[in-house]
């Protein structure tokens, strides 16, 4: 395995009875980077992370996290790992200080250390105040960061993250992108699942789209959209005749138009230079065009274009754990 690789699986496999979840799945995840791995639902993402994080053993290939063999190093691997599922699995009758603590001290540390190392993890977790409160109390957001908290007591290598925010709103999952930006800026490897498009956008150095069992895409998120598609540049014209003249003017350039509501959409690849250009080509007296903006493609597309279909949402009960 590559030094600048903190997981690398080559060629695996995995059945449950007749149902292939993974045929020869291969992925790198450079050290110290955010790694986001989307998928439909089924596709096996859940799966793909047990089988990184040494929970379930593959039929076939070879899997390398923070440098050791996974299959043949799976005790080594759990201490240089950790892992943060759909659900936080915090105990809900102790408060958030003794959560950590007991974590700390089932990862071997003392009781003056897992003290300490509670108290630090509560403060830059925003908990600091809630610290001496039962877990039960807590909010959803607060929770999940408590959760993520506590996978970080023996200062782990690589973080897993199942969906880490599925089910919260969107401060909460905001705050989640503020701890898992943090992360990655200390070193720590993040190797992240979620059904939120825009938060593999947000976080993520590099995005892998898993599909069919197999990774179909593996880029950076700006590649990514680059490839499957172009930005355009929408125009709103005054009237009607405004809206005839600057068709003429496109030609073959207009990729859209709607004229009930006096739109056209033109490509572009974004720069300031290249949209002044054409606003001033095609309405050089600044009288037609009332207003105009210029539409990024989205992960959302990139997901249609390359497995048929928009992300879910939901998951269907049958394959909730696939």
């Amino acid at each position: 395995m590559p030094e600048d690789l903190a997981v690398e699986a080559v060629g695996v496999t995995k059945a449950f009875g007749s149902h292939r979840v993974l045929s020869g799945l291969s992925l790198a995840v450079p050290r110290g980077s955010v790694f986001a791995l989307l998928g439909p639902n089924g596709a096996g993402k859940t799966t793909t992370v047990r089988i990184l994080a040494t929970l379930t053993r593959p039929d076939a290939g070879t899997v390398r996290v923070a440098g050791l063999d996974a299959l043949a190093q799976r005790r080594q691997v759990r201490r240089q790992i950790s892992l943060t599922g759909q659900y936080a699995s915090v105990d809900a009758g102790l408060t958030g200080e003794e959560n950590l603590r007991l974590v700390g001290r089932l990862a071997g540390l003392t009781g003056a250390q897992a003290r300490r190392r509670a108290a630090a993890l509560l403060e830059a977790f925003g908990l600091a105040q809630a610290g001496g409160r039962r877990v039960g109390q807590y909010s959803g957001g607060m929770r999940r960061r408590l959760d993520l908290a506590a996978g970080l007591v023996g200062r782990p290598d690589v973080v897993f993250l199942d969906e880490p925010t599925t089910g919260l709103d969107l401060p909460g999952r905001q705050a989640m992108w503020q701890v898992v930006g943090e992360l990655a800026g200390s070193g720590v490897t993040v190797f992240l699942t979620t059904q939120y498009l825009e938060e593999a956008d947000e976080l993520a150095d590099r995005v892998a789209v898993l599909d069919g069992g197999q990774i179909v895409a593996d880029d950076t998120p700006r590649a990514l959209k680059d490839e499957v598609g172009e930005r355009r540049l929408e125009l709103w014209l005054a009237d009607q005749s405004a809206f005839d003249v600057t068709l003429r003017v496109l030609g073959h350039r207009a990729a859209a138009q709607d004229r009930d509501a006096l739109t056209i959409a033109v490509p572009t690849d974004g720069q300031a230079a290249q949209v002044r250009g054409l606003l001033d080509e095609i309405d050089p007296n600044r009288t037609a065009v009332v207003r105009f903006a210029v539409h990024d493609t989205t992960l959302d597309a990139v997901f249609l274009a390359l497995t048929g279909h928009a992300p879910a949402t939901t998951t269907p009960k049958e394959l909730e754990n696939v």
